[in-house]
């Protein structure tokens, strides 16, 4: 009994604490109070900033202007810093055309060069001769100077003997008569029958076609350039083509040749097909209308089978454009009795039909112009006489053998 007392008075107690829980609560509540109605304040506003483009002044009544209306402001130079006034770049200059000097006598006007360098041939013989006993001592010197000036085995026997009858049947013995003598047997030698004009004329409608061969070093590019000079000298218009294509600036050389005489030159890239670059310069030869074509050729090696093939293939491709007129073959007269062995190669790969001799005038051995037209059977046309760009000249026997013995 006692603990259902307990039970009711532990209840009674709790539900008083959960009553007095909540009437305080409900006192801490407050409701709102009633307000009159308000007036929404009057906020006054900074003054707008001005848009992009607008006065920041207070608009005036007047007209806008255009943009086209306002003038710009003109700054005044400043005393201090000079006015520079820009000039437009200068259009490149066309490389100045130059005029060749005329081919004819170019031989004789080279003769004081050329007889520094072979004096020592012509004199010695000279000297030889004017011996008062010939005896066979000194049919022996004379041998060995016609020798060492690289004039060739067969050659030198024959000039000796021939000199050696003519002595003792007509008993020459004043230094005018001997010179009279030596230039006689000396022309003979060289002859004086060859036809030594370079063919630049196809006798068709195509141009005249000169392609120009020779070993590396020899002056090959420079001579096919100086030729660009000789034919233009003489009143005919050339195109020049660039077919070296294995060494770097060949083109580029043979292109500064022709623009100084106003020659056009075909070129390809480096590296390209030789035989693809001539057929195109022939081409393009036909075309424009030109009186000859030059081909310049790489430097061949003699000694090497492929390079010459491939010039025989050239050849053969320039040849269905029409016929060549003229082979030359660059031979440096400094080297002597190789340049014949030179010779032979190149002829059995193409039919040579002329012989350009360079630095004829740096070599007491001239006697090369007899040996390789003996060894080739075909003529010295032009010779190099110098660095300068009209130094190349036609091949004149009668100049070179004066010009040997001297006056």
């Amino acid at each position: 009994m006692e603990i259902v007392i307990l039970a009711v008075v532990i209840a009674v107690v709790v539900v008083g604490a959960i009553g007095g829980l909540v009437v305080g609560s409900r006192k801490k509540k407050r409701l709102p109070e009633a307000k009159a109605p308000s007036v929404p304040p009057t906020i006054t506003a900074p003054p707008a900033e001005p848009h992009v483009g607008d006065e920041a002044e207070t608009p005036r009544d007047e007209a806008r202007r255009t943009i086209e209306e306002v003038d710009l402001p003109v700054a005044e130079p400043s005393a201090s810093a000079p006015v520079v006034t820009e000039e437009p770049p200068a259009a490149p200059l066309a490389p100045e055309i130059e005029t060749p000097e005329p081919t004819a006598g170019r031989l004789v006007r080279l003769r004081a060069r050329l007889s520094r360098s072979q004096n020592a041939l012509g004199k010695g013989l000279l000297t030889l001769l004017s011996r008062e006993h010939l005896d066979e001592d000194t049919w022996e010197e004379i041998e060995d100077t016609l020798l060492t000036a690289d004039v060739g085995v067969a050659p030198t026997q024959e000039l000796v003997e021939r000199l050696r009858e003519r002595v003792r049947v007509l008993g020459t013995r004043t230094p005018d008569e001997l010179r009279t003598l030596l230039r006689e047997e000396l022309l003979n030698l060289l002859g004086t029958d060859f036809d030594r004009v370079v063919k630049t004329e196809s006798g068709l409608e195509t141009p005249g076609i000169v392609m120009v061969v020779g070993v590396n070093g020899t002056g090959k590019t420079t001579t096919t350039g100086k030729l660009a000079r000789v034919l233009v000298a003489d009143g005919r218009s050339v195109v020049l083509g660039a077919a070296d294509t294995f060494r770097a600036a060949a083109a580029d050389q043979l292109q500064t040749w022709g623009e100084r005489v106003g020659a056009r030159t075909v070129r390809g890239p480096e590296g390209g097909d030789p035989a693809s670059i001539a057929f195109d310069t022939v081409k393009e030869g036909i075309a424009e209308g030109a009186d000859v074509v030059l081909i310049d050729t790489a430097g061949r090696l003699h000694t090497k089978t492929g390079l010459m093939d491939e010039l025989g293939k050239v050849k053969r491709v320039v040849e269905k454009h029409a016929p060549l007129d003229e082979v030359l073959l660059v031979l440096d007269a400094t080297t002597g009795q190789n340049g014949l062995v030179q010779a032979r190669v190149f002829a059995e790969v193409v039919d040579i039909t002329g012989i350009v001799l360079t630095k004829l005038d740096g070599t007491a051995k001239g006697g090369i112009v007899i040996a390789v037209q003996r060894e080739l059977g075909v003529p010295v046309k032009l010779v190099g006489l110098g660095e300068g760009a009209d130094d190349l000249a036609p091949f004149e026997p009668e100049a070179f053998v004066d010009a040997l013995i001297g006056d």
